[in-house]
């Protein structure tokens, strides 16, 4: 099959990440992998959707290789976007925010345009389009998530706290990494208002409960087509640990990687979430649980399966492309139309 990796930029990709190592997994495979960004699409004046793609130069066996090969010596093909099998949405619209907000939605709009032309497209483009700030996450049922309020009102905040003991975790209603994220303890108000106007600068802000457990350390679980992805025993998921002093554990901030139990809770989380990620055609998914609570829902190129494989010994991103093969095979044998949504979780 001919699989194809949206990225940001080739420029702020790196072999680390999840991207690359999955990409790697399709190339061991003897899959024609390709890569574009999102400035790569071209809409012809025949109404024709074409992608700049490049293509890894040679064969590889590293991450490190692997995108040298296609960083520095990738070829380069454009070709009409109907004749890729899956293209991968991998590019994150919050690292676009501050200096390209054009390209925050260019995976979602093109990728709605690939799939209405036979592409397979994961995650589903509909979905993410739902998902493309925190107010997707109170789609989810109240039993797994912590308490939280959206708005843009100062004095709403203060209530909120008020009503909390205290205590909050203040954030951006869009982003990632944890970035712009602030704690407010009880007693330590100081700061309040230049918090609120730094979070506010931004758009909504998203003030949730304080929760101890979940300070400085989470688990991230990977789930595919809904349900938590696992082999020979191991699950897909990780403890993220965050540097010492620091209420955020997102890897990007300096975390680290350690070895997570799955227990009843993880995967009660799962089986709550499932209807909703099914419904929007989130095919490969990353939750971040802490304190028996849901604190994210990670859709857009979650990472963390090189960690993961650190952690347990195994690694999932032949898994992950197998779930991709099973797709396409779906596509190309049946001759009635599955909808993108549909195939993004079967």
């Amino acid at each position: 099959m001919r699989i194809a990796f949206l990225i940001n930029s080739f420029d702020t990709e790196k072999e680390t990440y999840t991207t690359t190592r999955l990409a790697l997994a399709a190339h061991r495979a003897g899959h024609d992998v390709r890569y574009l960004s999102v400035e790569d699409f071209v809409c012809d004046a025949d109404d024709s959707l074409q992608v700049r793609t490049r293509a890894p130069g040679g064969t590889y066996k590293t991450p490190h290789t692997f995108w040298a090969g296609v960083h520095d010596d990738g070829v380069d093909e454009k070709l009409p976007v109907d004749e890729i099998d899956a293209l991968v949405l991998r590019n994150d619209p919050a690292d676009d925010a501050g200096n390209r907000p054009w390209a925050q939605s260019a995976g979602i709009i093109f990728g709605q345009m690939a799939a209405r032309r036979g592409v397979i497209v994961l995650n589903d483009p509909d979905g993410l389009a739902k998902a493309v700030n925190k107010v997707y996450f109170q789609r989810f049922p109240r039993a797994v998530r912590p308490k939280t309020l959206v708005t843009r009102h100062a004095d709403d905040v203060r209530q909120f706290i008020d009503d909390h003991g205290g205590d909050a975790v203040i954030k951006p209603f869009q982003g990632s990494g944890g970035e712009g994220v602030f704690v407010v303890r009880q007693g330590d108000h100081a700061n309040l208002n230049q918090i609120i106007d730094a979070v506010c600068d931004s758009g909504y802000m998203v003030v949730q409960e304080f929760l101890e457990d979940a300070a400085g350390a989470d688990t991230r679980m990977f789930l595919m087509n809904g349900v938590p992805l696992q082999r020979d025993g191991a699950y897909a998921a990780f403890r993220r640990e965050g540097a010492e002093g620091d209420i955020r554990s997102n890897m990007s901030a300096g975390g680290k990687a350690a070895a997570a139990e799955v227990g009843e809770r993880e995967l009660e989380i799962a089986e709550l979430v499932r209807p909703q990620l099914v419904q929007d055609g989130m095919f490969l998914v990353g939750l971040d649980i802490a304190g028996g609570i849901l604190l994210e829902v990670n859709v857009f190129s979650p990472g963390g399966l090189g960690s993961i494989e650190r952690t347990t010994g195994v690694d999932f991103t032949a898994d992950v492309i197998e779930g991709v093969e099973r797709k396409v095979a779906a596509r190309r044998s049946y001759t009635q139309h599955f909808s993108n949504v549909t195939l993004a979780t079967l």
